[in-house]
């Protein structure tokens, strides 16, 4: 979108999501905006091509390895070592990714996740899946921004859920994270080497990473927010908002950065089974303690994962310290 906001000399052009982070680059570079080469917005969104160049910049990233679906899988599988994490190249949200513990159950996620590329419109894409060596750890989420070029730290998310397949569905993030102070420094030096390696330069970085002893493994870096209304857990009043700051990014323009400093906490409702959203029912009186957003409107189809690619909707809590959002009544 423009943002119509700006002065005749302050104008921008955003990607609000991965399916349009690289159409904005290029529609930036066509009218002379600044905005990362389209090339770089690319990378951040083909998982492929994304690890090839984290893996030059010696990013530390899973081992991993391309699947031809159009090719008979046993033949592909000599290398693939187990457990392994079969995902689509562009897809995000958790859609389609599944855990394989042996090569039975990669055939079988394989199968299952072929349906969901009918809708992707890359030739490539729609025929090829990334298999990746499973990391054991916890997972984080960072959050953050560049401008000219330096990667600025919002926060770092911990996700409670262990988040060990066989399909990724999240649910509670909360900041500040619990990880030591060198361990937070690893993250944010790994995204920014990330960013370097990529080519982007200005507006949101939003990353997912596994932490494995001394090591945070890199395991995507998006030019754009985090997904959902979740970034709605960092606007702090008017002392700091979320979307002013993409904006200001986008054109150019330096923001006064003033994130919240209290503990916030933000849950992506989970579906647990198929159906229809008849209704939805206390949430006045549920607001009244944490609030509560339900994006999904009633009549509307829930799926689950690894088919699924949106949350009913999302709860949001603040305190003190992050055991004391854990613990909100919401959460």
């Amino acid at each position: 979108m423009v943002d119509k906001s700006a002065t005749l000399n302050e104008q921008g052009v955003l990607g609000i999501d991965d399916s349009t982070v690289e159409l904005a680059a290029k529609a930036a570079r066509q009218i002379g905006l600044p905005h990362n080469l389209p090339a770089a917005a690319q990378l951040t969104r083909r998982k492929d091509l994304a690890r090839a160049h984290l893996a030059q910049a010696g990013c530390p990233i899973p081992l991993h390895w391309l699947i031809n679906l159009d090719l008979p899988l046993q033949q592909q599988m000599a290398d693939i070592k187990f457990p392994c994490v079969i995902k689509p190249l562009a897809l995000s949200g958790s859609r389609g990714i599944i855990r394989a513990n042996n090569q039975q159950e990669l055939i079988t996620a394989c199968k299952r996740i072929e349906p969901v590329l009918a809708e992707v419109r890359d030739p490539f894409g729609k025929r090829h899946l990334l298999a990746e060596m499973y990391i054991n750890g916890k997972e984080v989420a960072f959050e953050g921004y560049l401008y000219h070029g330096q990667l600025k730290t919002l926060v770092i998310f911990d996700k409670l859920e262990p988040l060990t397949g066989p399909y990724f569905e999240e649910t509670i993030y909360v900041t500040p994270s619990s990880l030591s102070a060198r361990l937070q420094s690893t993250i944010r030096e790994n995204v920014a080497t990330a960013c370097k390696a990529y080519g982007i330069r200005t507006g949101p970085v939003h990353a997912e990473l596994r932490v494995n002893g001394a090591q945070a493994w890199i395991l995507e870096v998006a030019a754009r927010t985090i997904g959902g209304d979740c970034a709605r857990s960092l606007d702090n009043g008017d002392e700091f908002n979320f979307e002013k700051l993409v904006i200001s990014l986008a054109v150019n323009r330096e923001y006064r950065i003033n994130p919240p400093t209290e503990a916030r906490g933000v849950m992506m409702i989970p579906i647990k089974q198929p159906g229809i959203l008849r209704r939805v029912e206390g949430l006045s009186d549920a607001n009244r303690v944490e609030h509560i957003d339900i994006i999904i409107r009633s009549g509307n189809e829930l799926i689950t994962l690894p088919e699924g690619n949106q949350y009913p909707g999302y709860i949001f809590a603040r305190a003190d310290t992050p055991q004391e959002v854990v613990a909100a009544p919401g959460l």
